[in-house]
This record gives structure tokens, C-alpha cells and sequence, in this order.
């Protein structure tokens, strides 16, 4: 189906900022697109609609949106793409370290947060994540139906979030193969990849943290220096 149809949520505090972006969307063919102004009411729009992308700002009054999305992506997957005027670098690799899309920093380009916005939706929209499949990395179940791991037969399940299901199903489909920096980050964050380095490595320690017995010594997920990563068979 065409990803024109998506339905999206601006989640800004700033009214004026809101329906500026609402604007340029509908413009571009985005019909659905809602807008709030606090946390509380992005929670309370996600129970009554299926969203397909939140645009969301960290600095809000009732609630900081990284704790929003923390609490959010335990109960949905919805593409999130951070919107926000904290442009230092560790704000942006906190925000993509909790699984976050893309995160762009204002002041921004209209442009370059409607081609954000086609990146994600053409990756995410309507795409089958329920694929029948379960594998088993050492003691390490993984349920890719329901994108969950479970460490031992013993432990509870612990739910992926959405980058680290995406690098998950990367390394699955190219067990043993040793993958580049640049592949990797061009399967999760699509052909704006550059400078994701940092993030990916963000997100491959936290992979490690739900699939490994011994995070910091990895027996499955190995760094082949200056080349890449693999996922031992």
C-alpha cells in the first residue's frame, strides 16, 4: 500500500512549530497527519489510532520525550523520528541508542525532514515483521514472530526494539559472513547511512547485552577490526 497513507503524529510543545510541519506534510500528500502538544497527549492519540510515525520533541513540560519513548516502545513499535533543539552528540546517540529512527536537530530544513520522513515510512510502512521464524544462538532463543530473546531457557523474555530487530535479521540472514560498517547501517537507516557508525555500535553492544552470556567477551557477535561484524554459526 502506498505509504502516503500513513498515519503520523507531530509531538511538539511549540502550537506554531506543530502546524508548520502538519502544513508542509498535508502539502506533501501526508492527509493523515495529527499534532499534540504534550506527552500526555501523544499517549492518549497512540490507544486510539494506529500510528505509522511520531515525530516527537525531547524538552517538553509534563514529560522528557526520551522517557516517553522509553515507556512508548515497550508496548508499540511505531517509528519515532527525534525533533529537537539538543544538538549535542549525546543527546542525538542517546536518542538513536533507545532505538529512535533518525533524530534531527533544530533549527532544521522542511526538506530534510519530509525526505526523513519518506526514508522511514518507505522502510516501515505495511511491512510484514511477523516472519515465521525462530532461531537459536547458543542457549539464546530468538522469536523473530514476536521479536523477542530469551537468554536461557530459564530467563524471561526481553523484547527487541526496532534496530536492534532490524540488525538482528541482518545477521540472521548472513550468518557467518563477515558484514561491513557501511552495510549494516545502510539496512537500518536506509541510504542516509553516513555518520551512523557510532549509533551502530550503540546499538550492536545493546544486542550483545540481550543475546550474549558475557557481553563484553561475545562468543556470537564479533568485531572483525576495521572490517565489520560477524554472527558466528
Amino acid at each position: 500500500m502506498n505509504y502516503y497513507n500513513a498515519e503520523i503524529l507531530i509531538a511538539d510543545d511549540n502550537y506554531d512549530l506543530c502546524q508548520m510541519i502538519k502544513t508542509m506534510l498535508i502539502t506533501n500528500g501526508f492527509k493523515n497527519t495529527d499534532t499534540v502538544l504534550s506527552c500526555s497527549e501523544a499517549e492518549s492519540m497512540i490507544y486510539k489510532k494506529k500510528y505509522s510515525l511520531i515525530i516527537l520533541d525531547v524538552n517538553f513540560p509534563d514529560e522528557d520525550g526520551f522517557s516517553f519513548y522509553k515507556r512508548l516502545s515497550q508496548s508499540f513499535d511505531i517509528p519515532v523520528i527525534f525533533l529537537s533543539a539538543r544538538d549535542k552528540n549525546e543527546d542525538r546517540l542517546k536518542g538513536l541508542g533507545l532505538g529512535a529512527d533518525d533524530y534531527i536537530t533544530k533549527p532544521f530544513l522542511a526538506e530534510e525532514l519530509l525526505l526523513r520522513c519518506r526514508a522511514v515510512l518507505k522502510r516501515t510502512y505495511n511491512k510484514d515483521k511477523n516472519i515465521d521464524r525462530i532461531y537459536k544462538i547458543g542457549d539464546t532463543e530468538i522469536n523473530m514472530s514476536a521479536g523477542t530473546v530469551k537468554k536461557t531457557p530459564e530467563s524471561e523474555e526481553t523484547a527487541l526494539t526496532n534496530k536492534e530487530y532490524k540488525l538482528l535479521n541482518v545477521f540472521l540472514e548472513n550468518r557467518g559472513r563477515i558484514l561491513t560498517f557501511d552495510f549494516l547501517a545502510e539496512a537500518v537507516w536506509g541510504e542516509n547511512y553516513y555518520a551512523y557508525e557510532n549509533t551502530l555500535m550503540v546499538h550492536i553492544r545493546k544486542l550483545r547485552e540481550k543475546i550474549e552470556l558475557n557481553p563484553s567477551n561475545p562468543k556470537y557477535i564479533i568485531t572483525m577490526k576495521g572490517l565489520g561484524y560477524r554472527l558466528n554459526k
